[in-house]
């Protein structure tokens, strides 16, 4: 199972140099899993630079994966990690799915199950 960080996303749907590194998780729906929380992120960035319509079709391609709601079990997961909420929040999904998360942000880059690539 995979797990692709809001920055993965934000690279893929620019089609940056970057997004390459993002294709192989990307392109297989059935072992995509897609933290609620990096909908918003990628919702309110694509909706702030490039407007409602754009913001609206990323939000709907992220969906084919298994979308995981925000729930008290993950909650104290996440809380458990020295990270910002968002990103605390991504990476116990990455966990409690035993999942490979992957990544651009920094602060992931030497915990386990992370496939780190700097920008």
């Amino acid at each position: 199972m995979h797990i692709v960080d809001s920055s993965g996303w934000l690279e893929y749907f620019s089609g940056s140099s970057f997004a390459d590194h993002f294709e192989a998780p990307l392109s297989d729906p059935e072992h995509l899993i897609v933290p609620v929380i990096t909908i918003y992120e990628v919702f309110k960035k694509i909706l702030r630079e490039r407007g409602e319509s754009a913001a609206l079709q990323a939000a709907c391609q992220m969906q084919a994966g298994t979308v995981v709601d925000i729930s008290t079990s993950l909650v104290l997961e996440a809380a458990r990690h020295p990270l910002p909420l968002a990103d605390s929040l991504i990476y116990a999904t990455t966990l409690l799915w035993n999942a490979e998360l992957w990544t651009q942000d920094e602060h992931f880059k030497d915990l386990p199950n992370v496939r780190y690539f700097p920008k």
